[in-house]
């Protein structure tokens, strides 16, 4: 491992254009539990059965609930030293971050150029499709006084301002992670590598010619076709990587 550290190490100091692609993984540690890990499961529930606009449709209330569960436990994490070094390493001209995650944590601890490619959970959109209520606002009370929550525009059934299963991603968030992909140095770190299109990111830079690497506690479908796969924590592997390529301390 630790040849491989040093030659990614290598490379991010060199690179002029960096893109970091996070997923669940990276927080983790701060207590955000991994939406495809048992602690995600929820009453009698999965996840993927209630991430949905079917599930929405048939019982708002039901699928708020769970969502307003995870904004209490995302409320209460912090940042964690990950967080901490991809939002120095985002201050450095031509870095861009990319994240699947919703819980903003990336925000909290100061990251820019991030693109959210599922949206926030401190977000909210109005279900009905009205004009006023179908750019995203934001509302970080936890709990939330009403479930459902309404729209302030209509008065409406409010969503969750992420992407759901079955749903196509918003069209700038896309091309923003797309574009991020035309990069020196590819980094995905605590992904999976199963949801697309965020999973077909990496395979876009290496066409354009990056160095790509992961970062992950176990492998993943993409770990034979990047450049360096190093497995372990993130919050462990980031900051050493720091340090060896000599980038600059967080604020």
């Amino acid at each position: 491992m630790t040849a491989r550290l040093a030659a990614l190490a290598s490379r991010l100091g060199r690179a002029e254009r960096l893109t970091i692609l996070t997923g669940a993984g990276v927080s983790a540690a701060s207590g955000v539990p991994t939406f495809r890990g048992a602690a995600g499961l929820w009453r009698q529930y999965r996840p993927e059965d209630l991430a949905t606009p079917e599930a929405f449709g048939r019982d708002p209330r039901l699928v708020w609930e769970w969502y307003a569960g995870r904004r209490e436990t995302i409320a209460a994490c912090a940042p964690n030293a990950a967080h901490v070094v991809i939002a120095a390493w985002s201050g450095r001209p031509g870095c861009r971050v990319v994240t699947q995650n919703v819980d903003d944590l990336h925000l909290r601890a100061g990251t820019r150029n991030l693109v959210r490619m599922h949206g926030s959970i401190w977000e909210l959109t109005c279900w009905d499709g009205c004009a006023a209520g179908s750019d995203p606002w934001r509302d970080e009370r936890v709990p939330l006084p009403d479930l459902p929550p309404r729209c302030p525009h209509c008065g409406g059934v409010a969503r969750p301002a992420v992407v759901w299963f079955g749903e196509a991603l918003r069209p700038a968030q896309l091309r923003g992670a797309v574009q991020a992909t035309a990069c020196d140095v590819f980094l995905a770190v605590g992904t999976s590598a199963l949801v697309y299109p965020a999973a077909g990111l990496v395979h876009e830079a290496r066409a354009h010619g990056a160095f790509t690497a992961e970062i992950n506690l176990e492998e993943t479908p993409a770990s034979d076709a990047v450049d360096v796969a190093i497995h372990g924590a993130a919050e462990d592997i980031l900051p050493h990587l720091s340090r060896l390529a000599r980038q600059p301390p967080a604020d």
